[in-house]
């Protein structure tokens, strides 16, 4: 990945004990910036803060509840002096392989709890502390199952449609406090997650790329970073998809 400066910067991650959230952590940390790691996996989000130095701090967090959410960004803020950054990127998928009629209505529920209403819980809670810093950026993870329909993933999908639609309205919102907010809409990643996933859907994916080869979260990390920059104060309400040209806008 190409390097990114982002000294100053005080970003904090959800959902970044492991995957694609501890791939932007690892990233943020080698461009400078501090990052707070989030999760509910206690024990890999405190090794990875040892392992990644002074810049890192760990903060539980658990996108199911409320209270938990506001004491974890409040205890982010206080480990970093600040916070100009923020990547909403916990989710959870658990429908996958289910048709829509073999959906539970509790299963739709977790994952738009998790997905969606975490989404939005952490964003407010944020906000003050990222206007605050004047040049507050929003990062939302999305995903490109939303803008192709993928079959089997119905509350998943949903919920990344969800957060699209979300990612524009915020920017509306925001706008007035110098923040912007941008989403990311990743094709299938090499992540620990996604190694439950059929390798007929890999295939699917990698036949249908422009660009013939697996996705890395490396490439994530490169467009997350970039949005995290000063050099993109004018780009907001944007719904990047990075998935080598499975999807084109």
């Amino acid at each position: 990945m190409q390097e990114i400066n982002l000294q100053g910067s005080k970003v904090l991650v959800t959902g970044s004990a492991r995957g694609l959230g501890e791939s932007f952590a690892r990233a943020l940390v080698t461009a400078g910036a501090q990052v707070v790691i989030s999760d509910v996996l206690h024990e890999r989000g405190q090794a990875l803060a040892i392992e990644l130095g002074a810049q890192a701090h760990y903060v539980p967090l658990d996108l199911l509840d409320p209270e938990s959410i506001q004491q974890g960004v409040q205890a982010a803020v206080k480990a970093m002096g600040g916070m100009t950054g923020l990547i909403n990127n916990a989710a959870i998928t658990n429908s996958g392989g289910k048709m829509m009629e073999d959906l539970a209505l509790e299963t739709w529920g977790r994952v738009m709890d998790v997905n969606v209403r975490g989404t939005w819980l952490v964003t407010k809670a944020s906000r003050p502390f990222l206007a605050s810093s004047g040049r507050g950026r929003v990062v939302n993870l999305a995903s490109d199952t939303a803008l192709w329909g993928a079959p089997r993933l119905l509350a998943y999908t949903a919920s990344k449609g969800a957060v699209i639609a979300m990612t524009r309205s915020l920017a509306r919102e925001m706008g007035s406090d110098n923040i912007t907010v941008n989403a990311i809409a990743p094709g299938l990643t090499l992540v620990e997650a996604t190694e439950y996933v059929p390798q007929d859907r890999h295939d699917h994916y990698l036949n249908g790329r422009a660009i013939k080869r697996p996705q890395v979260p490396d490439d994530v990390n490169a467009a997350a970073l970039f949005l995290l920059t000063k050099n993109s104060g004018f780009i907001t309400g944007q719904v990047l998809p990075v998935n080598g040209g499975f999807v084109m806008n």
